[in-house]
């Protein structure tokens, strides 16, 4: 490593102290919350919706299983290893291979970094807006609205959320003052309580009459779909993003990991609780669009259009809808939390003199600077698009070909069979590099040649 990366390092692990997640528990907890999101609740039953339902299902389950064996552990482990977020980690990796590397892998370590703070910028217009649907549960204006003309209202109107942003920003931000202790006991309370709600809804959704035509639609595959290649490519593109193999976001987390821990087993289990996390979803959304023929793959207006009029017609539905938007809040606070504290430990890293409070009030200025200029749809939706299309892709095939290509295989095993109970081999290695590097490679080629935005 350069005098400045020993330096940064050194200075960032002297502020972090014992900064690490006290228990396996919290710390799944906390990768848990990072990865549930909205990818979980209106991606992926839009995906599977637009996709073939029970096939795009298939092909999705084959790729978490790939990702969540090697890709999410590798993030995890060159966390570990680095002792520090993004920037450290990929001139870690890349002075592996050769010293004065190290260099070339900081500078690459920027473009994911500031993918996430891309994403943090956009996703905290969405979650404010969530806030406004939450508010308007609490008071009862959701029941009584047409849910159409009042999700416009806010969605295409400038400056209409600035209170809800503000406070999505501050919150967000404020439970990042104690780093890892304080990520671990939010997330202690949010993932919890957003499972058994969504398992709520989806109970009382069961009970609508013509629900049973949405299980069908997700359980039954009809295998001729999986014949197209999109289907493949959706799949693969949702499993990324929903478990945030981003190049950046994983690895602090990483970072906060116990010596003795597995990694790789603990990414099979962020990996298990964030699918269980995204059929619970599914299973509240897509049967609950089949009872009303509403169309599956509608994207943020499931959440703020469709399912508030469902919601209107069943009986108790305000409280349903209050849990509904509880929930939808607790996984997106948890999601934002990641984006930050990534960005933040980033800062810290290259400016050791930087105190955490002062990182959180830069990144809060900035995240509302930008964001409450992009508040309509028509606004945060392209910024969103541009960020999935270009800077995500990019970011997470930098991070794959680091890992896998660039950074010595003695190095990377060595820092995944710390703590396994089972050492971890050949398979586990070259299943990431060729397989999943090429994934990475083809959904990044996908994503910049046919513009589409995952």
């Amino acid at each position: 490593m350069s005098n400045q990366d020993l330096n940064g390092q050194k200075a960032v692990e002297e502020k972090k102290g014992s900064n690490k997640f006290a228990s396996r528990w919290g710390f799944i907890l906390a990768a848990v919350g990072s990865a549930v999101g909205m990818a979980n609740v209106w991606g992926f039953p839009a995906k599977l919706g637009g996709n073939g339902g029970g096939a795009f299902l298939v092909a999705y389950l084959l790729f978490i299983i790939l990702f969540g064996y090697v890709a999410l552990s590798a993030e995890y482990a060159i966390g570990r290893r680095a002792k520090t977020g993004t920037v450290g980690s990929y001139a870690l990796a890349w002075r592996t291979r050769k010293k004065e590397l190290a260099r070339a892998g900081r500078i690459l370590g920027f473009l994911p970094l500031a993918g996430s703070m891309c994403i943090a910028i956009g996703y905290a217009c969405i979650i404010s807006y969530v806030l406004k649907g939450f508010t308007a549960a609490i008071t009862g204006t959701i029941m009584t609205v047409d849910t159409g003309a009042w999700f416009e209202s806010f969605s295409l109107v400038n400056y209409s959320i600035v209170p809800f942003h503000i406070v999505i920003v501050v919150v967000s931000l404020a439970s990042l003052l104690l780093g890892a202790e304080s990520i671990e006991k939010t997330n202690k309370v949010m993932m919890p309580v957003f499972f058994v709600i969504f398992i709520i809804l989806a109970v009382r959704v069961a009970m609508l009459p013509g629900s049973g035509a949405g299980y069908k639609f997700m359980f039954t595959p009809v295998w001729s779909e999986l014949a197209d290649p999109m289907v493949w490519i959706w799949a693969m593109g949702q499993a990324f993003f929903s478990l945030s193999i981003t190049g950046s976001g994983m690895i602090v987390y990483g970072a906060y990991l116990h010596e003795d821990e597995d990694v790789v087993g603990v990414a099979k289990q962020t990996a298990l609780f964030d699918t269980i996390a995204a059929l619970v979803a599914a299973l509240v959304i897509i049967p609950a669009c089949f009872a009303y023929g509403t169309d599956v793959a509608a994207g943020p207006s499931l959440l703020f259009v469709t399912l508030p009029m469902i919601l209107q017609d069943i009986p108790f539905g305000q409280f349903f809808a209050i849990i509904l938007y509880a929930a939808m809040l607790f996984a997106g606070i948890s999601s934002i939390q990641n984006m930050f504290e990534a960005v933040g430990e980033s800062l810290l890293h290259c400016i050791p003199k930087l105190s955490r409070k002062m990182m959180l009030v830069i990144l809060g200025v900035v995240c509302f600077g930008i964001g409450v200029n992009m508040e309509p749809i028509f606004r945060w939706g392209p910024w969103m698009d541009i960020v999935s299309i270009y800077i995500i892709p990019i970011g997470a095939t930098l991070g794959a070909v680091s890992w896998f290509w660039v950074m010595k295989k003695e190095d990377l095993m060595h820092e995944i069979n710390k703590g396994a109970k089972k050492a971890h081999g050949d398979l586990w290695y070259y299943a990431g590099k060729f397989l999943y590097v090429p994934c990475a490679i083809i959904l990044c080629c996908v994503a910049l040649f046919m513009q589409v935005a995952f």
